[in-house]
Formats: C-alpha cells, structure tokens, sequence
C-alpha cells in the first residue's frame, strides 16, 4: 500500500462536526465525477473513501447513495467504486456550495468557511478527491492536487497558504496542478489534515534523509580539505626541490631551511601537524602561521627566480 493511500485512509478517520463534514464533502464533490439536475456520480479507487462519502451522505441528508463496484484493468487493478446519489441532488450541491438556483458556482461561497477547522476539512476533502504525496524514502518531496478549474486551482492554493504552507499552481495539459515541495510544508499540511500517524513515519524518513545529507556535505567537506592540505604540501615540495635543483636551497636561513627538510620528511602532514612535529622534535616551538611563513618566504624566493631566469 503506498504512503499516499496510507495518508488518505488515516484522513477518513477523521470525525468532525456536522459544518466540518459539509466543508470536506464539498471539497471532494466540487473536484470529483459529475452531476446535473438529476444525478451526483462520484467515484475513486479507495474503499476507505467510498464509505466514509457514503456514511457522511447518509447522516447529513439520510439518503443512500447507490454503489456499484467496477473491476479497473489498467495496471493499478484496483476496484473502482462509483457513488450515484439521485435524491436531493438540487438540496445537496447548494448546501455544499457547488451551485446556487442551479448555476454553478466557480469557488465555494464564504459561509462554508466561517473557521479553521471547516477550512482544514475542505482540504482534506479536496486531497480524498484529487490529491497525492510521494513517499519521503523517494528522492524527492512532493504533494500535489491535481484540479480541473482555474479558479478552483487558485481557490485551493488560497486556502493552503493561510496555513502558510507556500504552495505554487503549475498549467499541465488537463488542469492545473497545486503543489508543495518543501519537506516541512509538507509535513505541516499532514497535520493540518489530522493524519498523525503519517506525521510520525514522514518526520522519522525527512530527519533521516537531513541527518545523512548532513554526514555527507561533511564528508564532503572533510574530504577538499584533505584534498588542498595535499595539494598545499604538493607545491611546497616541488618549490624546495626547485631550490635544490638550482643550487640555492643552501642560502636559505636556517629556520626556513629547517621547515623545508621537515616537510620533504613529512610529505603529507598539514600545516598544523607539521608545526606541532617540529615543535616536538627540535623542542623550539613553533606555530602554524609560523610556519606558513616560511613556506611563502620559499614560494617568493621562487617566483623571483623563475622571472630572472
């Protein structure tokens, strides 16, 4: 079972009150099959979806819908569950503010939405409806609605970003996607949809993921370091064996001539350890930028050389 399938049945487990149930039905109606005059047809390939539309019809307007189960034979083979609702069809899609005197309304009207907790349900519904997460353990963080309308695209975005969640509308061929990509947005919204035990598996796989990219940047890190304590150490070599090779290396004053024959002796010690093994083995202390001097006194006796030559 995929983790958006797991979100989605932990949402219908949600029980709210009667306006909080009106707002998610609307919100999955509004994005969900067809209707006129004479009928509502809804449908998804979610069992758990289909009773919970069910049960909400059934107390809020006590009438049964009709369900009919479709084998689907794409590759999903999962059940198709149709919902037809034939009874107070005009009374319902004007109490979920889907129209008003039989004309459809392009966004929901204010009423339905006189609290958080009506806007959060609306949302979820929307989500049973048209949404979808990917799992954390993918490569990337991802949730999205996939919407028909424009104006309902716009709508649903408006209500996500009162939560601050920073979702983005993006034109695809047949509607319009609204999507977030943030992990912690992301995450945000899974508790803003009540979906607590998603939250927990969500947080655990995202801490993870940022604990092993942060072991890796330091991996990372650890590694150019050595990489330019080598390259360092390179160049110094080839300066002194520069000297050497043209019979100068001698004129150099003894401490600098010291710094030299350590760090032919000790190819690969940074800086720091190459100051601290003098310090240790000649007992005359000296520091890292002591000794960075003296190489830059070489590198300089160097550069003057190659431009006479």
């Amino acid at each position: 079972m995929s983790f958006a399938t797991n979100v989605k049945n932990e949402i219908t487990k949600h029980d709210g009150t009667k306006t909080e149930n009106i707002a998610l039905l609307s919100g999955f109606m509004r994005n969900n099959g067809g209707f006129n005059q004479k009928e509502i047809h809804l449908l998804t390939e979610n069992a758990s979806i289909a009773k919970k539309i069910y049960r909400l019809i059934k107390e809020i307007y006590q009438i049964s819908p009709t369900i009919e189960i479709q084998k689907n034979m794409n590759l999903s083979k999962n059940s198709i569950y149709h919902l037809f609702i034939h009874d107070k069809v005009e009374e319902i899609l004007e109490d979920l503010s889907i129209t008003e005197k039989g004309k459809y309304l392009e966004i929901p009207r204010e009423y339905l939405f006189s609290s958080e907790e009506e806007i959060r349900c609306y949302l979820m519904g929307a989500f049973l409806s048209k949404g979808s997460i990917n799992d954390p353990k993918t490569a990337r963080y991802h949730l999205e609605f996939l919407i028909e309308e424009k104006k309902e695209a716009e709508f649903i975005k408006k209500l996500l970003n009162i939560f601050h969640l920073n979702s983005k509308i993006l034109n695809r061929d047949k509607g319009y996607m609204v999507y977030m990509k943030e992990a912690e947005k992301i995450g945000d919204f899974l508790r803003i949809a009540y979906a607590n035990n998603a939250i927990l598996y969500y947080e655990d796989i995202r801490i993870y993921r940022d604990h092993k990219n942060m072991t890796n940047r330091l991996n990372n890190c650890e590694q150019a370091n050595i990489d330019k304590i080598v390259e360092t150490a390179t160049n110094q070599i080839k300066e002194i064996e520069y000297l050497q090779q043209n019979d100068v290396f001698d004129l150099l004053d003894d401490k600098t001539k010291e710094a030299a024959e350590y760090r032919l002796k000790y190819p690969e010690a940074s800086l720091l350890e190459l100051s601290e093994i003098i310090s240790y083995e000649t007992n005359n202390s000296i520091t890292k930028s002591g000794l960075n001097h003296r190489f830059r006194k070489i590198k300089e006796l160097v550069r003057k050389m190659k431009e006479n030559s």
